[in-house]
């Protein structure tokens, strides 16, 4: 329910939006909450190449995942 829209004020009512974070206000840069299903964790659905632009999307990405790793005492594929 933290995560569905609550445009109205019945929608707050019925609990729709409680609780919900704003994943920028976390460090870092949001990663700190997981949605996907246990079954899908440490899937990897995009694995950028080592050049052009991807070059630097897979080191934010390269550095998002030490972080993680670090924080959570566990490293994932």
């Amino acid at each position: 329910m933290h995560l569905r829209n609550a445009p109205t004020g019945l929608m707050r009512e019925e609990g729709y939006g409680a609780g919900y974070r704003y994943a920028h206000d976390d460090e870092p840069e949001g990663m700190n909450d997981r949605y996907l299903p246990e079954e899908l964790a440490g899937r990897v659905y995009y694995e950028p190449k080592e050049e052009g632009e991807e070059a630097r999307i897979k080191e934010r990405l390269d550095r998002w995942r030490r972080e993680r790793e670090k924080r959570e005492g566990v490293s994932e594929p």
